[in-house]
């Protein structure tokens, strides 16, 4: 209990100190004006409060990533919530922020638009593509596993709930954000924090489980070794290339420059804090490495399933409803949208008209629904490609730092 708490203190200190340090960095500029007042197209720029982005950003990045992979990653055992808070703070938060703040500075353009002045057209059309393919994967694995645990709780197929799933991702894709995400996104977004808070008190106060400590004989609970398996089970909470990705869609509608960290930073920062909680949970659950061995190969839905309804009870159903229904849904349409803007940027195509939304959006749609009927394992693998978003995006910010000289600047990347 006392190792989780100290990571629980760490993660939330890393916000108010380090994350203002990384402020100073960049120089935010209140007196800026934003491109959601300078563009304010009604469709992808539009201000909006930075508590409506900070749910709805944190809803993006989030999905399953820091259940699932927590889920699994506390095979582990107490490892996991080294590398989630050490990864968060120093590598993840850090990325998220960076890039973020990027797309804020830069007309709300996406990551390879960016980097192309720095790193050149080669890296930026290898990025983009890789991006797109993300999200096109990110939407068709996502809505896969929504569609089956409503088939199970509803009676219906499954074909028939991932038709009526990607329905809804066209429509979240091109319609204008503050339509749809502006509204639905951040009370998705409270309940999805609420889901993991009553989770880890509903364990801490049943005094049946106790969470592990640091100690080295329970440090390490599996033989798979910790190098690659644990940096990459526990990815999103962590750090995510997924999240550069994401970041326009909200810099574009951010009112003041310094909504960014609460924002950016402040979401990765509770990305890791769901991580952790849900770490916890497992190890303590299940009691343990032959338990957990059990889920690793299996589906983790059928853990939280069993978690929430044991520690919650009735209304535990309605929490992994939500965790395992409703966010990889959220998640997924905002990819589509995201691949959508990407394309847009790379070859200078206008979005206002819903006509041309549509060119780039019904294209994407179909091959994630296509790719439905694909093996999810064999997606799955793929998906990892996109931590090499995440690569580039540090190789550049070190790009710009070299360039510079520094990056303690008002003006940081304005030529």
């Amino acid at each position: 209990m006392y190792s989780f708490i100290i990571c629980v203190v760490a993660l939330v200190a890393s916000y108010f100190i380090y994350g203002k340090f990384i402020e100073r960095i960049v120089g935010v500029d209140e007196t800026r004006e934003t491109p959601a007042y300078e563009i304010n197209d009604g469709v992808d720029y539009t201000p909006m409060s930075k508590y409506k982005l900070f749910l709805i950003h944190f809803l993006n990045i989030a999905g399953l990533g820091p259940i699932f992979g927590a889920i699994q990653g506390a095979l582990f055992g107490p490892a996991a919530f080294l590398w989630i808070v050490f990864g968060t703070i120093f590598i993840g938060s850090v990325h998220d922020f960076f890039s973020g703040f990027l797309s804020l500075r830069n007309n709300g353009l996406t990551m390879p638009n960016i980097i192309e002045k720095y790193l050149g057209k080669n890296v930026q059309r290898l990025i983009a593509v890789i991006m797109v393919i993300t999200g096109v994967l990110v939407a068709a694995t996502f809505s896969t596993g929504a569609a089956d645990l409503l088939a199970d709780l509803t009676g219906m197929a499954v074909i028939l709930w991932i038709v009526i799933i990607f329905a809804y991702f066209l429509i979240a894709t091109v319609f204008p954000v503050d339509k749809i995400i502006g509204k639905i996104y951040p009370v998705f977004g409270a309940l999805f924090l609420i889901m993991a808070v009553s989770m880890i008190s509903a364990l801490i106060l049943n005094p049946s489980y106790s969470i592990p400590e640091f100690t080295t004989s329970g440090l390490y609970l599996t033989d798979k070794t910790i190098f690659p398996y644990l940096f990459v089970t526990i990815a999103c909470g962590a750090i995510s290339g997924f999240h550069a990705a994401q970041s326009p869609i909200v810099a574009r509608c951010m009112e003041n420059e310094k909504d960014a960290r609460p924002v950016f930073f402040g979401s990765m920062v509770l990305e890791g804090l769901v991580a952790l909680c849900w770490a916890a949970i497992a190890m303590a659950f299940f009691h343990g490495q032959p338990q957990l061995a059990v889920i690793y190969g299996a589906t983790p839905s059928i853990a939280v399933n069993e978690m929430a309804n044991v520690l919650l009870g009735p209304i535990g159903l309605v929490f992994a409803v939500i965790g395992v229904v409703i966010c990889p849904i959220t998640t997924g349409d905002t990819s589509l949208r995201s691949s959508r803007i990407t394309l847009s940027d790379l070859f200078g195509l206008n979005q206002e008209k819903m006509a041309s939304r549509m060119k780039l959006a019904l294209p994407l749609t179909l091959a994630a629904f296509l790719l439905t009927f694909v093996d999810f394992t064999l997606i799955w693998r793929y998906f990892a490609w996109a931590q090499l978003i995440s690569a580039v995006a540090l190789l550049f910010l070190q790009s710009i730092s070299f360039k510079r000289r520094s990056l303690i600047s008002s003006h940081f990347c304005l030529q």
